[in-house]
């Protein structure tokens, strides 16, 4: 019997995506460059990611942080981008591309979603600072986005939980609407609930520090890296195996 909920990890290193592995996830997003909300990782790393992790990945094609209106030339990145990641052989990929006036760039996001083929098409948290969600749903399924990653136009999921209930009964299964940001274990059951939401997206970050590595002590600072906190994947993939069950 099939799995009924998917619990989707976002990764900013190569070490975090294995641990995330170990703990349970069923799908990752891949990213580089956590400060900056994600950005397209490296070739290296998506070429290594593929070759060591079985479960699906999807790699976020950003060319950089900030809004999410681009240049002819950083959109043009984003296709050779998509392009490595078929020619690598993802299940899919992420992506999200506004106009300045809030609303969802219907030609260039057409034009990456043909682009990416087979590979399944996420959109994702530029949604939230869409003008009108429920229109941008509709375009998007249009479009032929698989699924729209969302906090519902809040900061936390909690916040926006009415709106992802009302974009998730609108969608009538012919788009995943996928909740994020700020996902845990102490809300995983109350999300679930209020939305019936059966995708789930969270980055369970922990910050990782290597201390017994030499430094000097004129270096006042300490070096640390986004990794995952795989007692907290953990705790919410049981949660929500109870939920479901």
């Amino acid at each position: 019997m099939a799995q009924p909920f998917t619990l989707e990890i976002a990764v900013f290193s190569l070490q975090g995506a294995l641990n995330a592995v170990l703990a349970g996830a069923d799908r990752l997003e891949l990213c580089e460059n956590a400060q900056d909300g994600g950005t397209t990782p490296s070739y290296g790393f998506l070429k290594m990611a593929k070759q060591l992790i079985s479960i699906p990945i999807f790699p976020i094609i950003r060319p950089r942080g900030g809004s999410f209106v681009y240049s002819d030339a950083e959109f043009n990145i984003m296709k050779e981008d998509i392009v490595v990641c078929k020619e690598l052989g993802y299940s899919g990929v992420v992506i999200g591309i506004l106009d300045k006036d809030g609303e969802i760039d219907i030609h260039r996001t057409q034009e990456l979603v043909r682009l990416a083929g087979n590979m399944e098409v996420t959109f994702h948290r530029a949604f939230d600072r869409c003008a009108q969600p429920q229109k941008a749903l509709e375009q998007l399924i249009d479009c032929g986005c698989k699924r729209i990653l969302t906090s519902g136009q809040y900061p936390s999921v909690v916040q926006g939980m009415d709106l992802l209930k009302a974009l998730i009964e609108q969608a009538k299964d012919r788009i995943i609407i996928m909740p994020g940001s700020g996902v845990n274990s102490s809300n995983i059951a109350l999300l679930a609930k209020h939305t019936q939401a059966k995708e789930f997206h969270t980055a369970a970050r922990q910050a990782v520090t290597h201390s017994a590595e030499y430094s000097p002590s004129s270096m006042n600072e300490s070096l640390s890296y986004v990794g995952v906190n795989q007692a907290e994947i953990v705790a919410i993939k049981n949660l929500l195996t109870i939920f479901f069950a």
